[in-house]
C-alpha cells in the first residue's frame, strides 16, 4: 500500500510522471499546479476543471497539509514577522519585508538550528529536524495568502541552516522558481549558508541559477571560530577556495555577509585582513550592523558604531571590493538578521 504524500512536496516534473502512470493526460499536470500555486487552493476538490475520476485518483494519492499562523506582529518599518506551527508541533518564524520595488520572504529550512553562532538566535534553543519540500513552499504560499501581497524575492536566511537539508531545499526551490508554480526567477532567490562546503560544492554542480550567500564575519580563523563554531569543521582557507571554485563553475559573483561587532571584527586591521582573504576574484560584502539577541549566556556582543562600520567600508572600496551597508528591518520586533527563533509565543 502507497503512503500518500503531500502534493506541494513534488515537482512538476515528478507529479508529470505519476499522473502519465495513473493514466490521465499530461496536461492535466499545468492545470493542477495552477489550482495550488497561482490559486492557492486548500483542497483538491475546489480543482474545479478536473475531472471528478482525476480528483478521486489524486486524492487516493496525495493530500493538502497547511501550517498554522499562530501569532503576527507587525514592525514600524512594514515588515511582518509571522510565527506557524507545523503538524508536528514544531515552531518557525518567517519574515514579510515589504519594499518599493520588491517585496522580499525570508524563508525557513529548519527547526532550530545545529552551528549555535553565537550572535544568533535561531541555534540557541538547539536543532529539531529539518523541514520538507512542502513545509517551506507553504510557508510562502501561507505569508501570501495572508498579506496579499504579490512576492518577487526570496532569501533562504530564516531559521536553519539550509545546506544541511539539501534535497529539500533544492526540490523546494524547483517549485518556487517553477514557470506553473509559484513562478519566482531563480535569480530572485538567495540561498544564505554559514559556510558548509560540501553545500557550496553541490551548488556549484547544479544548473539552478539562484544566489548565494556566505556568513563570513571575520576574516581569521580564531576570531570565526569564537563567533561561529562550523569554522572548526570548515575553516576559512577552505571555505574561501570552495568559494572561488562556485564563482568560477557558476560564473557568478558570490556574497560575503561581514556582522559588525564591536570591538571583536571591526579593525583597521581586520578589513585589511578580509581585503587579502578574498580579493582576486567576482565577490562582493554585505556589511550588517549586529542586531542584539535574547539570550541566557554570558556573551555579551554589542553592534559597532557608525563611524567603525563606515571605515571599514572605505578599507574594502579602496581595494576595489564592492561592498554595501545592508541595514535590517524589523529590530522592534525581533525579526531582523539573526533574531529569529522559536519562543515569541509569550510576547
Amino acid at each position: 500500500m502507497k503512503i500518500r504524500k503531500d502534493i506541494k512536496g513534488i515537482t512538476l516534473k515528478e507529479l508529470e510522471e505519476i499522473i502519465i502512470e495513473e493514466g490521465f493526460s499530461s496536461y492535466r499536470v499545468k492545470q493542477i499546479f495552477f489550482w495550488l500555486y497561482q490559486k492557492k487552493v486548500r483542497n483538491i476538490s475546489q480543482m474545479t476543471n478536473l475531472p471528478q475520476i482525476l480528483k478521486d485518483r489524486l486524492n487516493s494519492i496525495f493530500y493538502l497539509s497547511s501550517i498554522n499562523c499562530i501569532k503576527v506582529l507587525k514592525s514600524k518599518d512594514g515588515s511582518i514577522k509571522y510565527l506557524f506551527r507545523l503538524s508536528d508541533g514544531s515552531i518557525i518564524e518567517n519574515v514579510l519585508i515589504r519594499g518599493k520595488k520588491r517585496n522580499t520572504v525570508c524563508l525557513s529550512s529548519q527547526v532550530g538550528c545545529l552551528w549555535h553562532c553565537i550572535f544568533c538566535a535561531s541555534g540557541k534553543g538547539g536543532y529539531i529536524r529539518n523541514l520538507t519540500a512542502e513545509e517551506i513552499v507553504e510557508q510562502l504560499i501561507e505569508i501570501q495568502r495572508m498579506s496579499g501581497e504579490q512576492i518577487n524575492n526570496i532569501v533562504f536566511m530564516g531559521m536553519g541552516e539550509p545546506f544541511n537539508n539539501y534535497t529539500e531545499l533544492i526540490k523546494s526551490i524547483h517549485i518556487i522558481n517553477e514557470k506553473y508554480g509559484l513562478n519566482i526567477g531563480a535569480r530572485k532567490i538567495t540561498i544564505s549558508t554559514c559556510g558548509i562546503i560540501p553545500g557550496i560544492n553541490k551548488l556549484a554542480n547544479n544548473p539552478l541559477q539562484v544566489e548565494l550567500s556566505v556568513s563570513l564575519h571575520a576574516a581569521e580563523n580564531s576570531i570565526r571560530t569564537q563567533l561561529m563554531p562550523v569554522n572548526k569543521k570548515y575553516p576559512l582557507i577552505e571555505l574561501i577556495e570552495a568559494c572561488k571554485d562556485y564563482v568560477k563553475k557558476k560564473n557568478r559573483q558570490i556574497t560575503f555577509e561581514y556582522l559588525m561587532l564591536k570591538g571583536v571584527n571591526d579593525s583597521i586591521e581586520q578589513a585589511n585582513n578580509l581585503c587579502r582573504l578574498i580579493s582576486g576574484f567576482n565577490a562582493k560584502v554585505n556589511i550588517i550592523a549586529y542586531n542584539p539577541i535574547i539570550s541566557n549566556d554570558k556573551s555579551i556582543l554589542f553592534p559597532s558604531d557608525n563611524g567603525s562600520i563606515s571605515a571599514f567600508q572605505r578599507i574594502l572600496k579602496i581595494n576595489h571590493i564592492p561592498v554595501t551597508i545592508r541595514y535590517s528591518r524589523g529590530n522592534d520586533i525581533n525579526a531582523a538578521c539573526g533574531q529569529l527563533k522559536n519562543a515569541f509565543l509569550n510576547k
